[in-house]
């Protein structure tokens, strides 16, 4: 069996950041809209964390959310 060389190890090396950029961007995005700091997606990879962070998106207030109950709470009533 042949051990692998530069060209397969860099080769190699791309995929994963490419795999990694493609499923880790999608995370950032969600985090950032959802308003929570977009480094937040980084935890999505640590197994058992990403089940608790799912969980947490899906059932917690989002900071955007509680933004824009102040702000509806600030403006006047409506007639």
């Amino acid at each position: 069996m042949r051990s692998l060389g530069v060209p397969e190890v860099a080769a190699i090396m791309v995929l994963v950041v490419v795999i990694l950029i493609v499923t880790m961007l999608p995370w950032f995005l969600i985090y950032k809209k959802a308003g929570y700091h977009p480094a937040m997606g980084c935890l999505m990879f640590i197994p058992l964390v990403n089940l608790v962070m799912m969980f947490v998106l899906a059932f917690a207030e989002w900071p955007v959310e509680r933004e824009l109950r102040s702000l509806r709470a600030s403006l006047p009533p409506k007639e």
